[in-house]
């Protein structure tokens, strides 16, 4: 004879809402957001999502020589153009909040596109060559007077924006990226004090778009700026 167990209900048995179920339509689609402007902040925020994620794996080919560094340049700066123009919106950065706080909320784990973010520039830009020097533009001749030329004037240009009282980092930061360019297309190798300007860099990337350098900061921002400059001439000779 075949006895029969007590039914055990679990301790969470479920009980159809059969109202409930008679309101949703399996073929409604869902809306993520009832506005416009709902759907533009969600938009923003999945492209901010794809762009850090991004960088992390590009990070991680450009490492494992994996990607041409032209190819890395290039995607690295567009990313990191349009990461700053994504959170400089005013309602994307209340979202937003900070990378930590989006990395938390999202359980992103990407060390490499984080620092990336923070130096606001590629690897190729903040690092020199430490190889044999190659042949400077200036035993080239041709039109490399003219990129010797360009790499002075954003040097005298951002000195003398500092003179002029120009502290803000969305003034200091576009003129102190032309000066790293267009060094790096003259020169790839180290020089004195270049990695003072990668350094200004990072700080002036951290910082709010209309926050200003101290007057101390700025002396010192262009003190070191004015002595990278006669390390970058040093090269030449």
């Amino acid at each position: 004879m075949i006895s029969r167990q007590p039914y055990a209900p679990t301790p969470h048995s479920y009980v159809p809402n059969t109202t409930l179920s008679a309101t949703i339509n399996l073929d409604e689609e869902v809306k993520l957001a009832d506005t416009r402007a709902e759907r533009d902040l969600q938009d923003s925020l999945a492209e901010i999502f794809s762009i850090i994620v991004t960088l992390d794996e590009l990070e991680k080919a450009f490492l494992k020589d994996a990607i041409p560094e032209a190819d890395y340049t290039e995607i690295c700066e567009r990313s990191l153009k349009q990461y700053k123009s994504l959170v400089a919106d005013e309602t994307v950065a209340k979202a937003f909040v900070g990378l930590e706080e989006f990395k938390a909320k999202w359980d992103l784990e990407v060390p490499r596109a984080t620092e990336r973010i923070r130096v606001g520039m590629p690897s190729t830009a903040v690092n020199a060559s430490s190889g044999p020097a190659p042949a400077t533009v200036a035993a080239s001749g041709g039109t490399s007077g003219t990129l010797i030329l360009e790499a002075t004037q954003d040097f005298i240009t951002f000195l003398d924006a500092l003179r002029l009282g120009l502290l803000a980092k969305d003034q200091l930061h576009p003129l102190l990226t032309d000066v790293i360019q267009s060094v790096n297309k003259v020169t790839d190798r180290d020089f004195d004090n270049r990695g003072k300007i990668v350094q200004w860099l990072i700080t002036l990337n951290q910082m709010k778009a209309t926050e200003e350098l101290s007057e101390e900061q700025a002396r010192e921002l262009e003190l070191d700026i004015n002595s990278a400059y006669q390390g970058f001439k040093s090269t030449l000779t």
